[in-house]
Formats: structure tokens, sequence, C-alpha cells
């Protein structure tokens, strides 16, 4: 069955203005897809819950951030702008996963795509934060343990920034095993090589910091001596990836040099080791923020779960 490629029209309508991470990523990502002829089974996600996102975020924190929106508040720190509709885009986000999970556990499909804003990866318990306002793979996470009792859950995050919302939520623990790769140092400052989680999370999360300028075959060859053969041991019963594509040489908000091709090659080696997961991968957008080489990438990502 083709890929599941979840998505919705009001991710269009959380407006950022011409803040990096606008509506025109979507825009791009839909055209490429176009362009490229691919066949996609298109899902339109459903808004998670309250409930849903509490088991990742306080209760608090979630109706701190509805009522923001409600009120005409334009920001929920620094660097996270929302606008009326970004309370609901947001639920969606969350809900996008949870709705791929759906549709893998139950059939018919293995494997999905979210295309999605706002993004989710340094969404933390309490706090918006780097574009994020819920953390959208975190969610699915925690549904697939609650929902499906899925005990062995693979998150691996490859955007060019260090995905610590979710070290944060899985860090004391053994049943998901997060795995980042990142230029570092870089935002948010965190993603160190000796974090390695605690408690019986220890030795549960793995990051590994790329330096400045990596090129293809760097992340090639972490991928083979290090990813691949985690993923192996770990044996997990499903796998997530937080797919940023700002690595790309292109990308004005890091210094690294992927080319578009490289993630197709990426996602292609995660599939080679997904055996024990019989297939099934769900990706999530998060960052990339020149619209050809998203554009570009995102194909190639989706030709290589199109399996």
């Amino acid at each position: 069955m083709s890929l599941a490629f979840v998505y919705d029209e009001i991710f269009l309508e959380h407006d950022t203005n011409d803040h990096p991470e606008n509506k025109e990523r979507l825009k791009a990502i839909n055209q490429g897809i176009i362009d490229s002829n691919l066949n996609l089974d298109h899902i339109a996600p459903t808004a998670a819950t309250v409930e849903e996102i509490s088991r990742v975020h306080s209760t608090t924190y979630v109706q701190f951030v509805e009522q923001r929106v409600k009120h005409g508040q334009h920001n929920l720190g620094p660097d996270t702008i929302v606008s009326d509709k970004s309370y609901l885009a947001a639920t969606k986000a969350a809900g996008s996963g949870i709705t791929a999970a759906e549709q893998i556990i139950n059939g018919p499909h293995t494997t999905a795509f979210c295309s999605v804003r706002p993004p989710g990866h340094h969404a933390v318990k309490n706090s918006a934060m780097g574009f994020c306002l819920f953390n959208n793979i975190a969610v699915t996470a925690r549904h697939l343990q609650a929902v499906h009792n899925i005990e062995k859950i693979f998150i691996l995050d490859w955007d060019v920034h260090h995905g610590n919302g979710t070290e944060e939520a899985f860090y004391e623990e053994s049943g998901i095993y997060v795995l980042s790769l990142h230029q570092y140092p870089h935002f948010p400052g965190t993603g160190k090589k000796d974090d390695i989680g605690k408690g019986a999370g220890l030795h549960y999360n793995k990051n590994i910091p790329m330096r400045l300028g990596s090129l293809d075959g760097d992340y090639f060859e972490a991928f083979e001596n290090v990813v691949l053969p985690t993923i192996k041991k770990f044996a997990p019963q499903i796998i997530l990836i937080s797919c940023g594509f700002d690595a790309h040489r292109m990308d004005l908000y890091s210094s690294m040099n992927l080319s578009s091709r490289a993630f197709g090659t990426l996602t292609k080696q995660v599939m080679s080791v997904a055996d024990s997961a019989e297939g099934r991968v769900i990706s999530f957008l998060e960052g990339g923020y020149d619209l050809n080489a998203l554009s570009e990438s995102v194909v190639y990502h989706l030709k290589a779960l199109n399996v």
C-alpha cells in the first residue's frame, strides 16, 4: 500500500508572517510532490485531545497555549510565533502522528510522513521553544505505548538542531530509545555526546554531535558505524523519525553540507534495518528552510519511504 501522507490545510493557517518557519514550506513540499507524480495516500489528521497531549506536556501548559492564542497573543517566547489558528494547527500536528500510528498499527499502511507545522522536537513539558508548540513525535510515542502497548520504540532525529524536548521526555526510560545526529555546537546548546540517559534510561539515549561542514559521507559513516547497529541491537517494534532537512548545504540556518539526495539514502538505510519493526516507520517534518532544498529533499525521503 502506498505511503500515508498525513496533511491538513490548517497547517497553512498557522500564520508566522515572514518568520523562516512559515506556510511556504508546506506549499513547496506539496508542489514537489505534484511535480514528482508521487503516489501517496492523503490522510487527514484528527486533532490530538488535551489528554493525549498531556501524556507529554503538562495540562496547565496545554491550556496556557490555548488561552494565549484565544486572547490574540502573538508569541509564546522570543522565537515561537502564534496566530489565531495556531492552537488548532498545533493540536492537529500533534494528532497527525496518532492518525499515522492508527493507519500503521491497524492497516493498511506500513509507512507514513506527517507533513506538519508547527514542528515539535524542541517543545518541552512546560514550554514552547524553537518554533515548536507541542512535541509531535513524543505525543505519538506515548500514544503507541498507552493505546497499543508497544514496548520498544526507536526515535531517530536527524534535524540539524538537537531535539532537546524529545530527549527530555524519555531520558529516564528504556522503552523509547532516542538517538540524535545534529550540528554541535548549535541551537539549543544541548546534545552532548556524554548525555546518555539516566536511571532506567541509562544507555538508551545517544547523541552524535556532527562537526560543522559535515558532508553526505560523514553522515553515511555515522549511520554505518553507529546509527544502524544501534537500531539493530535495540530491535524496535516501530521507528519514528524527527525528519528535519536543515542540514542541507543550501539551508541558511546551519553550517552543514548535505545534498538533497542524501536524505533519500539515509531513509533507505533506516528501512534496511527495520525488520524488527516489520518495516513500520513514521516520519515527522521538523526543520528545513530553503524552499527548493526542502522540496527536493522531502521528495527523495518520500520515495525511499514509499515501498
